[in-house]
């Protein structure tokens, strides 16, 4: 007897998610199979029909993100602001709540690294001279901070908006962080760009 394709995604799905918000409030080596089945409504033996371990479901949710990040960045024509295209392509990815798990506390740096070498982030610096000694060193720069501000972006509940977040950002690469600074304490409120 086949299961309906309905079905066999819904329930992939839910062992997803369940997966997610486990891996957000920690490590992965404390998520058993049993928990995350329990928390699914369903039993080990219905989880092992669709993952052969956690580690299996940690990929295929890996892999997921990064096939939607790329299909959105793919389905793009950047403008002059690559900046506010890249938050928006991983803004835009399937479930912020998949990036929330696998970018935050408890996310592996494996993840990180994947996304850095899978996702063509370098796209996104314009007129960069790639064939620099240097180039390499300022691409991993400029991703790095990307990603690292990305997520704590997503750690704080996105408590700025996306053009606020871009905005400072785009300041940071610019000036640094000294016209924030007064008197040794950061100015949220000061704009270095007035």
């Amino acid at each position: 007897m086949n299961k309906q394709p309905e079905i066999t995604d819904k329930t992939r799905q839910t062992f997803i998610n369940v997966f997610c918000d486990l891996y957000s409030q920690k490590p992965i080596e404390k998520i058993s199979i049993q928990e995350i089945a329990n928390k699914s409504g369903y039993n080990r033996s219905t989880f092992y029909q669709y993952f052969t371990d956690i580690y299996a479901l940690l990929d295929c949710v890996e892999a997921c993100v990064l096939k939607s990040i790329n299909e959105e960045m793919a389905s793009r024509e950047f403008s002059t602001h690559t900046l506010q295209n890249a938050l928006q392509c991983l803004e835009s990815a399937e479930e912020i709540s998949i990036l929330k798990a696998l970018l935050g506390d408890y996310g592996s740096v494996h993840f990180v690294e994947r996304l850095k070498r899978e996702i063509p982030f370098e796209r996104l610096i314009v007129d960069f001279p790639t064939n620099d000694v240097l180039a390499p060193y300022m691409i991993e720069f400029y991703i790095s901070t990307l990603i690292a501000m990305f997520r704590l972006w997503i750690r704080n509940g996105k408590d700025l908006s996306s053009e606020e977040l871009v905005k400072l950002i785009d300041s940071l690469f610019a000036n640094g962080i000294t016209p924030y600074h007064i008197f040794g304490k950061v100015d949220p409120r000061s704009d270095p760009a007035e």
